[in-house]
């Protein structure tokens, strides 16, 4: 295709925001030399200023081998962490305290068919898995000749790193994304306390429908403490033994901005991929890691997740790819009732059937060896049994399914040439549920959505809620993935996606009803459409935009409102001049964004519903501030036939007791006032140091540059770490950022350099030639096979 006449402008602009990206002053240097036992032909890893890896190796074989050699150079402590917290050997190396939360994983754990788990990863697969384990284990080795290069944790804690097996990559799922789960017993425990149409208020449904309590549910028998052990199963790990952080806030919280804009829309006439995955903010290091795999037949740049083999999200030589979260409800609670005569056996169609029973050896260190006893139904792990009420609880999941591995579905379609060829690989992609964004080097563009979709079968079994697991609710298989609606080349010239509402009217699979809300998306839309001539700066720019629009839509309502109240008087003037951008240095998002998630949703909870019932959903993560929205736009339909004024009364309780709360914390002045003063982003070392932060950031839970933070410390928990934007074709055109830095270890120069980038939202370039890599190398690394 032609380049367009503006495409000098967009050189120049992406070359202006390239060169911006500081680089540290380091000196490229020749790194160690490592001979390895089990690589076959010498590989190299060229390591650039900015601490991305750039693996060179003779076959796809040793260059796997070289990538999971490299990880355990650079993220050993969080790849073992990761492991033995997903196969359930915590106890073996920290103690008795450990043991419930192993025995939680083992639950969750692959136990199927490992001859369908391993095809469903494509003719390299179990290849790929088995060498990348086998690349861990060699460096583990020369660690073992080299006691002094083990990172510093292993010495904290008292133990040793441990060797891989390839299975161990493929058989863990509780990493993965589990869409509804607490959300359907969120709505069990409204509706318990208000009635069925109590679950109106939890979250807006797509496409438009009603919940129904399933014939033979009682909600209130289901207990408040139900998901302990499914959030002990998923949680991160406390090294204090004092707790453990739950999976609740990510699973509610998960998302994701891609976007794809075709060459009719770009200056250069060469299509546009953006991305930033919206993960856990809070941990370091980050959960992303960036790469280059050549070999071969194979040339790969992006980011992966540090545990698997191969690139997730970023491009080879003729595609490029980025995904979002597709929110497939792939979990639902089952409730059974027992045999009074005998607690494992629950009712099943006509009769009882016997829940089968594992028995595992869990190693504890200091210690004798605890037996855990594991217990599943025909649907799942049991994670509750409440005798005295003869019933028992159990959790279906995807992760049972063959080819569940979060992520590692990417190997079927990382050779892609064609968008024929990207959507055959994305056929057996099972977990998480993703919407693939897609562009190559001939110019088109499009999306893949892909994930287990499970076929519901029973009168009114939806998902919203939990289910008798007496045989009236079960699954019958699964959707294939192409019954789910894409696209290629749409008429409008690009692709959004933001976790929105994507089903088309009236399709025939719907994976979910519960999305993200739709304000991150509807601003993509009109600030790509506004945007002609598209550069890679401008998509780096997109993503860097904090514009709210909740807050453009609620304040709709504050500005026509006045008091004789001193502080709400001057919450009413300051917020009368917000613009709704929660940048950094406003004052108005530092009170906004405490109105609203401290105040606002609180007292609107307890207007439209019972006091126990509005108490409990409060509780609940990520309020629907689409509901509140629409009940001011509709005020009578909500709040009553006064609703005008029970709408402004509500505003004008609150926002005095929301500009007092930031008054304590940042002084009465407003004008010094910072969003940034409150809202700030930490890096928190699971071992409690060095942790990288406080500091400052922008954005908000509605803003495309997005902050899912803690409303009462402001700390972001989760948000997006990595970014890239690619310009497809003109590859070392791209950008990146991965905060705080690529390394996990503590003493490395790249542990957290690029914080500051990454906080002032600046990026580094995505190199991709061999030459430009050369001229931008930091450290050279050679690994040849040991004699």
């Amino acid at each position: 295709m032609a380049t367009r006449r503006p495409a000098v402008r967009g050189l120049i602009l992406a070359l202006v925001v390239l060169c911006l990206a500081p680089v540290p002053a380091v000196a490229a240097v020749t790194g160690p030399k490592y001979a390895v036992a089990g690589l076959h032909r010498p590989a190299e890893l060229l390591v650039d200023k900015w601490g991305v890896p750039h693996i060179y190796a003779a076959d796809t074989s040793d260059l796997f081998f070289a990538q999971g050699f490299n990880i355990a150079r650079d993220r050993l402590f969080q790849i073992d962490t990761w492991r033995r917290r997903g196969l359930g050997t915590l106890s073996e190396v920290l103690g008795p305290s450990y043991v419930e939360q192993d025995r939680a994983a083992r639950l969750f754990l692959y136990r199927g068919d490992m001859a369908a788990e391993w095809a469903s990863y494509g003719p390299e697969g179990r290849l790929a898995a088995t060498r990348f384990a086998e690349g861990i284990n060699s460096y583990l080795d020369w660690l073992g000749r080299n006691p002094a290069a083990v990172p510093p944790e292993f010495g904290k804690l008292g133990y040793q790193p441990a060797r891989w097996r390839p299975q161990d990559v493929v058989r863990i799922r509780t990493h993965a994304i589990g869409e509804n789960l607490m959300w359907e017993v969120a709505r069990a425990k409204l509706v318990c306390l208000a009635g069925p149409g109590a679950s109106r208020y939890l979250r807006a449904l797509h496409p438009a429908h009603e919940a129904a309590v399933p014939a033979g549910l009682d909600p209130c028998s289901v207990p408040d403490d139900v998901l302990k052990v499914y959030n002990l199963a998923t949680a991160a790990v406390s090294f204090t033994g004092s707790g453990f952080q739950t999976k609740d806030i990510a699973d509610a919280t998960s998302g994701s901005n891609a976007w794809t804009i075709g060459p009719g829309r770009t200056a250069s006439g060469r299509p546009i991929l953006a991305n930033d995955p919206h993960r856990g903010a809070d941990a370091l290091p980050s959960g992303r890691y960036v790469a280059q795999l050549s070999a071969p037949g194979l040339n790969l740049a992006g980011a992966g997740e540090p545990w698997n083999p191969g690139i997730a999200i970023g491009h080879n030589e003729s595609i490029a790819f980025g995904l979002t979260n597709l929110p497939i409800d792939q979990t639902d609670l089952y409730v059974y009732d027992l045999d009074p005569n005998d607690p494992t056996r629950y009712r099943y169609g006509t009769g009882w059937e016997k829940m089968t029973t594992v028995e595992e050896p869990i190693p504890v260190r200091g210690g004798a060896p605890v037996t855990g006893e594991l217990s599943f139904t025909r649907h799942g792990p049991v994670v509750k049994v409440d005798e005295a009420a003869h019933r028992a609880f159990a959790v279906r999941t995807a992760w049972t399914q063959p080819g569940s591995s979060a992520y590692l579905g990417s190997l079927n379609y990382q050779r892609a040439k064609n968008f024929g060829e990207f959507t055959a690989g994305m056929r057996n992609w099972g977990t998480p549920g993703s919407n693939l964004a897609y562009a190559d080097v001939r110019g088109n563009i499009g999306y893949v959505p892909a994930g287990l979709t499970p076929r519901r079968t029973g009168a009114g079994y939806d998902g919203l809620l939990p289910v008798p697991g007496d045989g009236r609710y079960d699954w019958n298989g699964f959707y294939a993935n192409s019954e789910l609606p894409g696209q290629y080349n749409p008429p409008s010239g690009f692709f959004a996606s933001a976790n929105d509402f994507n089903i088309p009217p009236g399709w025939p699979v719907v994976s979910n009803y519960e999305w993200q809300l739709p304000y991150r998306k509807q601003r993509i839309d009109e600030l790509i459409k506004s945007t002609p001539d598209a550069t890679v700066a401008d998509s780096l720019a997109l993503q860097k935009d904090e514009k709210s629009l909740v807050a453009t839509q609620i304040l709709d309502f504050v500005r026509g409102l006045s008091s004789a109240d001193p502080d709400t008087a001057k919450a009413l003037d300051l917020l009368r001049g917000y613009d709704g951008v929660a940048s950094v240095d406003s004052p108005g998002a530092a009170l906004f964004e405490t109105w609203i998630m401290k105040y606002l949703h609180w007292a609107w909870a307890h207007a439209v519903l019972p006091k126990a019932a509005a108490d409990a959903l409060v509780q609940t993560i990520n309020p629907d501030f689409s509901l509140v929205i629409a009940s001011f736009k509709d005020p009578a339909g909500w709040l009553g036939p006064d609703g005008a004024a029970v709408r402004d009364k509500l505003i004008l309780d609150t926002l005095p007791v929301a500009f007092r709360d930031v008054a304590a914390k940042l002084g009465t002045d407003t004008s010094t006032w910072h969003w940034g003063s409150l809202h700030h982003q930490e890096f928190v070392h699971p071992l409690g140091g060095p942790n990288v932060g406080p500091t400052p950031v922008g954005g908000s839970y509605h803003t495309i540059h997005p902050s899912f933070f803690h409303p009462l410390t402001y700390q972001q928990i989760i948000g997006a770490t990595f970014k890239m934007a690619l310009d497809v074709g003109n590859w070392n055109g791209s950008a990146a950022i991965n905060a705080p830095g690529q390394s996990g270890d503590p003493r490395s120069p790249h542990y957290s350099d690029l914080n500051g980038l990454w906080a002032s939202g600046g990026s580094f370039p995505l190199l991709y030639s061999r030459s430009e890599v050369e001229r931008n190398l930091d450290v050279r690394i050679r690994l040849e096979p040991a004699t």
